[in-house]
């Protein structure tokens, strides 16, 4: 039996859900897979199986983002557990093999994950954005380890909001021992970033390993693109207590950073100059309703039940402020 089990919560996953098992069957590292379907009703559980999954099956109403990965945690056969979602394609046959070489970076790493990169076909404002976030995780290229020493393990949640305390199980590894310490959260968004902050606060590391990439990134409308915003921000403000300042000079500042960053990024790369005056005018609607969705999302507790659910991508109503221990 492989050591290792690659667990993926899956509905209605479709033709993503098809590349993701398509490139699971060409990694170099043998593994169990293990998925849970949470009332698919487009043949994904078949799909699975083909792919020689091993299928849990659970109604739509107990699926949860925290709950539903510590049951794959507690079927996984594998010591170290890698986590994709169903539409989170590995990049190249090396990508698991890379991620658990993550475990060889230090002793005490607990958790490891890798990169998004943005489809072929998404637009030029999500993949500049994309290749933004996760370069600033390793500006050097290089994997790294993320630990608290002892005396900053207590410090104030929100100061863990950023690099320190990000990590993301759309791509990502976990020592299944390390797991059974400390177990995902109940939690309603946002128990990737809650698992992270409390792995770092029990005193293990995280690694970032940038060459274990995954094709990962959604091009929403417009609409779309402020409740994703919406629910993120929301969640930040739940589980951090972060609030978005609304000071207007601010906000212009950030989206003259964002155009000056994109504008030499593309200059950069070549980009004819025509092109780039469409990318960067993509850039700043793309940047304003991410804003917009931030603002909102992060005063989702002054907001009404209706409201969340109106402004939410996922529907959710509720608005749960993490208790933290």
């Amino acid at each position: 039996m492989p050591d290792v089990t690659v667990a993926i919560p899956v509905r209605d996953g479709g033709e993503l859900l098809r590349r993701t098992l398509r490139a699971l069957a060409n990694q170099t590292v043998a593994h169990e897979l293990l998925v849970c379907d949470s009332g698919s009703r487009d043949g994904s559980t078949a799909l699975a199986r083909e792919h020689g999954a091993r299928v849990i099956e659970i109604a739509p109403h107990e699926f949860s983002h925290g709950a539903t990965r510590n049951l794959l945690l507690r079927e996984a056969r594998g010591a170290h557990v890698a986590l994709l979602t169903q539409d989170a394609e590995p990049a190249d046959e090396r990508w698991l093999e890379r991620l658990l070489a993550g475990f060889a970076l230090a002793q005490d790493v607990a958790i490891v994950y890798g990169p998004y990169r943005p489809r072929p076909d998404a637009s030029p404002a999500v993949a500049l954005e994309l290749g933004r976030w996760f370069a600033s995780l390793a500006p050097d290229g290089a994997p790294s380890v993320e630990r608290l020493a002892a005396a900053e393990r207590e410090l104030p949640v929100l100061e863990l909001l950023g690099r320190r305390g990000f990590f993301t199980d759309a791509n990502a590894c976990l020592h299944r021992a390390a797991w059974q310490r400390t177990p995902f959260r109940d939690v309603p968004y946002a128990e990737d970033r809650v698992l992270a902050i409390d792995v770092l606060r029990a005193g293990a590391a995280k690694a970032f390993v940038p060459d274990a990439a995954v094709w990962h990134s959604h091009d929403y409308t417009p609409i779309q693109q402020l409740r994703r915003a919406f629910d993120e921000w929301r969640g930040l403000r739940e589980v951090y207590g972060w609030r978005e300042p609304a000071d207007p000079r601010r906000l212009a500042r950030q989206l003259r950073g964002e155009l000056g960053w994109a504008r030499r990024e593309l200059a950069a790369r070549g980009v004819p100059a025509g092109r780039r005056s469409a990318t960067l005018a993509a850039v700043a609607g793309h940047h304003v309703l991410r804003s917009t969705g931030a603002l909102l999302g992060s005063r989702a507790d002054r907001l009404a039940p209706w409201a969340r659910r109106s402004l939410s991508l996922e529907r959710r109503a509720g608005f749960a402020p993490l208790a933290w221990d």
